[in-house]
């Protein structure tokens, strides 16, 4: 696991107030919505002005392919690394 996965794990888990776990309890493929993590429109939102303001990047809610970016966190990883490089 890379250390911005971890990252972004421990931001999902402050962000979205889940104090019951840890980065370790979060596959980076496993679903972030519906049947993985569980996580819900609402969630989405904040954790999308969470991944702005700490990596300061800018997310297209809007854009077609921001639902494959969320997928998991290795996507949502790999989003974040090839943002901050453009």
């Amino acid at each position: 696991m890379s250390q911005l996965e971890t990252d972004i794990k421990n931001l999902i888990i402050e962000a979205l107030g889940l104090e019951d776990m840890g980065p370790d309890d979060i596959d980076s493929e496993q679903p972030l919505f519906g049947d993985g993590l569980g996580l819900d429109s609402v969630d989405a939102l904040e954790l999308g002005l969470a991944i702005q303001k700490r990596f300061g990047i800018k997310i297209d809610a809007e854009a077609k392919d921001t639902r494959t970016h969320f997928a998991n966190v290795a996507r949502l990883a790999a989003y974040v690394s090839a943002s901050k490089a453009a």
